[in-house]
């Protein structure tokens, strides 16, 4: 099993800024990969992005150019700054990980989220 445990977020007004940080504890051998997701009300959960442990990322187009992930190999965490933030941002994020099995079979792991509030 792997633990995630998420920290940031809060209540920021539009244009201004927060970040996320996730620690990854347990059996972390073999996670290939750390992301965000995103969830609003009465909405699916979307990625927000994540990145491989070779430092490769993804990104949502919404986020392009406003948000930033990085991680920590040496601590397990994973960062998530997020500049320039929308109302439309608004949501509860969650922290992923991918963990490989066997082959390519994968297991995702999550976070209990934490609350993004945007003020307009």
């Amino acid at each position: 099993q792997v633990q995630l445990v998420e920290s940031g977020g809060g209540l920021v007004q539009a244009g201004g800024s927060l970040s996320l940080s996730c620690a990854a504890s347990g059996n972390i051998f073999r996670i290939v990969s750390m992301g965000w997701y995103r969830q609003a009300p009465g909405n699916q959960r979307d990625l927000v992005a994540d990145i491989t442990n070779e430092g490769l990322t993804n990104y949502a187009d919404s986020v392009k150019g406003r948000f930033t992930i990085s991680r920590d190999n040496a601590q397990n965490t994973v960062f998530l700054q997020m500049d320039s933030l929308k109302p439309e941002d608004a949501a509860v994020y969650y922290c992923n990980a991918v963990r490989g099995i066997i082959g390519n079979m994968r297991q995702n792991y999550w976070g209990r989220g934490a609350q993004v509030t945007v003020s307009s």
